[in-house]
């Protein structure tokens, strides 16, 4: 018995020890060596402060702010712990009042703005976490934004430009635009 007890325990010893301690120190250390921001998160600091991951959305309700995707998440909107979409169809009454809704309150925060409403401000992504918008949203968004900062539309559409993210690799996905990032940065000027 002992004769196969013995390389049991060794095996679980060794493939414990490899496995759970030097392949996560491995694949640990290569990340931080050759993909450090990525690796720790993707973190924005502002003003020595955690402003929160580039990969998450957050909710900006202040007209000074752009505003991002609705987040589906429950309890509490942008929860990373919950990711999940609504799970209804483009025809349910329910997505169809939400999206109403959400209309309402961007043509309530900017009368002046007669364009259509993006569809991406409307609505709520597959994640519910979704930090992105498109460059439509975007500019959209832009009159609110410049107004109640009391810049000129210009420098806020130009700050949009250097935030706008093009196709990965040149042909993956649509261009976009990082909300926190965009706020972030609005917040530095001066």
């Amino acid at each position: 018995m002992s004769k196969i007890i013995r390389p049991v325990i060794v095996s679980l010893f060794v493939f414990t020890v490899i496995t759970g301690i030097l392949y996560p120190l491995a694949v640990t250390g290569i990340a931080q060596l050759f993909f450090p921001v990525q690796a720790n998160g993707s973190v924005i600091v502002k003003n020595g402060k955690l402003a929160g991951s580039s990969l998450i959305g957050q909710p900006f309700d202040s007209p000074k702010y752009f505003r991002g995707r609705l987040s589906a998440t429950s309890p509490f909107p942008y929860n990373s712990a919950s990711s999940s979409g609504s799970n209804r169809a483009q025809t349910n009454p329910d997505l169809i009042k939400q999206a109403q809704e959400r209309i309402s309150i961007l043509r309530e925060a900017d009368p002046q703005t007669t364009a259509p409403v993006p569809a991406d401000l409307a609505t709520a992504s597959g994640s519910g976490l979704d930090p992105h918008i498109s460059p439509a949203a975007a500019e959209y968004q832009i009159k609110r934004v410049a107004k109640a900062r009391g810049m000129n539309e210009a420098k806020v559409r130009t700050l949009v430009t250097n935030y706008t993210e093009g196709r990965q690799l040149g042909i993956l996905g649509e261009p976009r635009v990082n909300v926190l990032e965009l706020n972030t940065a609005l917040d530095g000027i001066k």
